[in-house]
């Protein structure tokens, strides 16, 4: 299975998020972490995650600019971003969704949260 990419700029929170992740029962054999856009635009030509998780709120480059960026340099085609965010912006949802996110989920998130919206973009056959 491909990795799944977390995104955020809180070592405390990649590691909540994967474990959350684990007890939704996500298949974590393989995670690719990173601590904002920039790093993970490093990472994104030589890999291809099963989904990416990405936190709105970073330094240097944005979850919001990130999602602009796959977008017009073609990265990570197909694969879902979930952004995860703290915001209760509106306005931030929809331009997420409108930059190509597949869905989202706020902070603080349950197991239920994952299961909801993140195991169906893993597994179809879930819906």
């Amino acid at each position: 299975m491909n990795p799944i990419l977390v995104i955020d700029d809180s070592a405390m929170m990649r590691k909540i998020i994967l474990r959350l992740l684990a007890q939704a029962g996500v298949a974590l054999s393989s995670v690719l972490e990173a601590v904002d856009g920039a790093d993970a635009l490093a990472l994104l030509p030589d890999c291809t995650p099963a989904l990416i998780l990405c936190d709105i709120n970073m330094p240097n480059i944005s979850g919001l600019e990130l999602l602009a960026r796959i977008r017009n340099e073609q990265l990570a085609l197909n694969v879902p971003i979930v952004m995860i965010t703290t915001e209760n912006s509106e306005a931030q949802v929809r331009q997420a969704i409108a930059l190509g996110a597949r869905g989202y989920i706020r902070k603080p998130f349950t197991v239920e949260d994952i299961k909801s919206t993140i195991v169906p973009l893993l597994d179809p056959t879930e819906n």
